[in-house]
């Protein structure tokens, strides 16, 4: 297949960073056309940096979201900055594939330009629209969602060029395994605002709230309100309650069986589900060491992840699939939203934002359409 990765030749490879950077310009920075045939090391070397770039983005993402329900808005916050240098890298990464044409083909190249230009359009119009219109924290907002969208489509190509020009073996696997984990967390992240909500509502019930008084202020003032229970509800909890199980199981459970289909190992979706949520364990205790705010962590993703593998062991996976997902996922979620609350017998203590059991039957006819449609349309 054109632009695969060749054998490295007999010379040695430098070890370091700095190292194959110099080797990589010394011998491959000249114009080419997308797909040329890139040594092994150097694939191997521009994924890793990738993957560099994607592990800035996350901290710099998961900071940025517990930081937003403590203070008001900086544009040169800590957490922005830390996202910043893995922009830049990415920015570096995308020019390098356009000007070599290696490490890449046509599609996915065009994909990454494609998620980088909507990234860069959408970080200086996320500027404006807080200066325009003031706080807005959540999530869900137009430009914050044109970020994980051009986000998502950039890696999307990276996916796509490492499937089609990576040499098969367990490297090969791991750094699938490692973008498919990225892309779910991409994903999922707009959640976050009712898992980090609902934590801060709860807060200043008890009278021990987590945001800074001149940010609950300002919430408050945008509404026209005192700062009482709905004043901090518009500024915690402005998502409608059937956002979030549909958003967190059927999407995610979309995510999850295109990472089986083109990894196809047994246990792929439960894999990257637990790296995703072994992750906000990490971060969890991270977070509360820094005094920031802390979210519930959606451990009930873990039976999704579970019920996408497990439909890939039937002979009609859509189908099994929206059946199984919906039936252990939503199960999942409400064994956690009544877990610790039980254990530590506090009515004001969640360990799950609020969801709309409802929504089931729309996630298991959505799974069946959407699955049954990516079967068709992506090759395994």
């Amino acid at each position: 297949m054109t632009g695969m990765a060749v054998e490295d030749t007999a010379e040695a490879i430098p070890r370091g960073p700095v190292g194959k950077t110099r080797l990589f310009f010394a011998r491959h920075w000249h114009r080419g056309a997308p797909g040329q045939p890139a040594p092994a090391w150097a694939l191997r070397f521009c994924y890793g940096m990738w993957l560099t770039a994607f592990v800035f983005k996350l901290l710099g993402s998961s900071w940025d979201m517990s930081w937003h329900f403590r203070w008001l808005r900086d544009d040169l916050a800590p957490p922005h900055l830390i996202n910043t240098v893995g922009t830049v890298i990415i920015v570096v990464l995308v020019a390098i594939h356009s000007y070599t044409g290696l490490g890449c083909d046509r599609g996915s190249l065009r994909l990454m330009q494609a998620g980088l230009a909507v990234f860069l359009i959408a970080a200086p119009l996320d500027v404006i629209n807080h200066r325009v219109n003031g706080l807005d924290l959540t999530a869900w907002s137009p430009s914050h969602m044109m970020l994980y969208l051009g986000t998502g489509i950039m890696q999307a190509g990276v996916l796509l060029g490492w499937l089609r020009l990576s040499p098969p073996g367990r490297f090969r696997t791991g750094v699938l395994l490692a973008l498919w984990a990225f892309f779910l967390e991409n994903t999922f992240f707009p959640n976050g605002q009712q898992e980090y909500g609902i934590l801060g509502l709860r807060s200043w019930e008890r009278g021990t709230p987590e945001a800074e008084p001149t940010l609950l202020s300002f919430a408050a003032q945008q509404i026209g309100h005192p700062v009482d229970r709905a004043a901090v509800m518009h500024f915690t909890m402005p998502i409608p309650d059937w956002v979030y199980l549909l958003w967190g199981i059927g999407v995610s459970a979309l995510v999850l069986a295109l990472a089986r289909r083109t990894v196809g190992l047994r246990w792929t979706a439960l894999t990257v589900t637990a790296a995703y949520v072994a992750y906000r364990c990490v971060m969890w205790p991270l977070l509360l060491g820094l005094n920031f705010p802390v979210s519930t962590v959606p451990f009930y993703l873990l039976a999704v992840g579970l019920a996408v593998d497990l439909a890939y062991r039937t002979p009609r996976p859509a189908l099994s699939g929206a059946i199984l997902v919906t039936a252990l996922g939503y199960g999942a979620f409400w064994l956690q939203s009544q877990l610790r609350p039980l254990l530590l017998g506090d009515s004001q203590t969640e360990s799950a934002p609020p969801a709309a059991y409802w929504t089931a039957a729309v996630t298991a006819a959505g799974l069946l359409a959407l699955w049954g449609l990516a079967r068709r349309r992506v090759p395994a």
